[in-house]
């Protein structure tokens, strides 16, 4: 008999989803307790789309002041959040509202925590624990991160280290997300893509536990979820209008980071993570992108190196997700077959399935690997606990 793991879970954010429903940022901005804002946003798509123009119209009809943070890039910096916590203490901000994908809300929370930790915030970066946060409203045109509805937030340490640093903690989920899947119709092909693939990892990293009981109610919602994106991603590509796609692909990726597909497991997981961050902190690259790159490898590893438990895992994910068929006399060939069938996923969304199409040289090999380890103390965790010659293995298999 299956014993599950203790788990608690408080799935507290408060969605709106639907057409327009940015129309309605100032009513929940009310509804959760703010009366002074700060607009958090990436560069001018919001403003082309007409998008800054209706929440920012909206938040003045309510008479509710509201000051700007703009400017935020791709793999956020933590020099602008320092830019921001200026801007919101004189302005005696009292709730962020972020529009844009997950780096705008990012960016978002760690003001948040800076507002309700008398200006701290990087020491719960660096894995001290925060018990609050400044409320945290969410509008986002990317179905990706998940941030909307997820207790992370990953800023780039551009003042120091230049790594990437997360929080993963109760307080940092968003009171409420605006979620309107025509927001997305713009996002050009390649984001999509990177996007799905964002949104598959956080499932895979949470259905990849080490040493964990199996929840069967767990995995028929991860595998679920999975199949989802597995289906939509494509599908949005194609036609980047379907609004049916863009909806499916808003709603995976918010619960495929909101804790809900990790329920009955506990432990060390995945490892995907772990590795890409070095890519796309150090490179700049996108983060989907890098995942799409980095999981077949280094389930491929495991399949390669690992127990038989671990390996009869990964042929269920590609008998659950991608739909391969089982052969219960060769689980290795069931779990290869499974990952033939994630690559060429990954190809159909335009993917990188190398280093090299990453823009990565060989050359710098030694230097990704260093950063994993240093980053790790050693010893990448996860479902296969990975030490330098496996992380070496790993990058030098998609070097080109």
């Amino acid at each position: 008999m299956k014993t599950f793991t203790n788990f608690n879970i408080n799935l507290y954010t408060d969605v709106l989803f639907g057409k327009n429903t940015e129309l309605e940022a100032a009513k929940m901005v009310k509804k959760h307790g703010g009366s002074r804002v700060l607009l958090v946003y990436g560069g001018g798509s919001i403003k082309k789309s007409g998008l800054y123009d209706r929440v920012a119209g909206a938040l003045k009809a309510a008479s509710l002041p509201f000051a700007e943070l703009g400017g935020v890039q791709p793999n956020p910096r933590r020099s602008l959040v320092e830019k921001g916590i200026k801007t919101a203490q004189d302005e005696k901000t009292d709730f962020v509202l972020a529009i844009g994908g997950g780096s705008a809300i990012d960016t978002a929370k760690a003001i948040a925590l800076a507002l309700a930790n008398s200006g701290e915030y990087w020491k719960f970066y660096q894995g001290a624990p925060a018990e609050k946060m400044a409320p945290v409203g969410t509008i986002h045109t990317i179905a990706a991160a998940g941030s909307e509805t997820s207790r992370s937030s990953v800023i780039v340490d551009d003042l120091g280290t230049g790594r990437k640093m997360s929080v993963n903690l109760d307080p940092c989920r968003p009171v409420f997300a605006i979620m309107n899947p025509e927001l997305t119709y713009t996002v050009s092909t390649y984001q999509t893509g990177a996007g799905a693939a964002d949104i598959l990892a956080h499932t895979v990293s949470r259905y990849f536990f080490k040493d964990s009981p199996v929840c069967h109610l767990g995995d028929e919602f991860a595998e679920g979820l999975m199949r989802n994106v597995v289906r939509f991603g494509p599908l949005a590509i194609a036609n980047p209008a379907d609004y049916e796609a863009r909806a499916e692909l808003m709603l995976s990726a918010s619960y495929s980071h909101n804790d809900l597909m990790g329920i009955g497991r506990s432990g060390p997981r995945g490892g995907e993570h772990a590795l890409e961050s070095q890519i796309s902190g150090h490179y700049d690259t996108a983060h989907g992108a890098g995942l799409a790159a980095v999981m077949p490898a280094w389930l491929q590893y495991i399949v390669d190196n690992g127990s038989p438990e671990m390996i009869a895992r990964i042929a269920q994910f590609g008998v659950g997700v991608f739909g391969v068929k089982a052969d219960l006399e060769d689980p290795k060939g069931t779990a290869n077959a499974g990952l033939r069938a994630f690559r060429d996923w990954v190809k159909s969304l335009g993917m990188p399935l190398t280093l090299k199409e990453l823009g990565i040289p060989k050359a710098d090999l030694p230097q990704v690997v260093k950063r994993c380890m240093e980053h790790n103390n050693g010893k990448v965790p996860g479902f296969m606990e990975l030490d330098e010659k496996a992380v070496t293995e790993i990058f030098a298999a998609i070097a080109e």
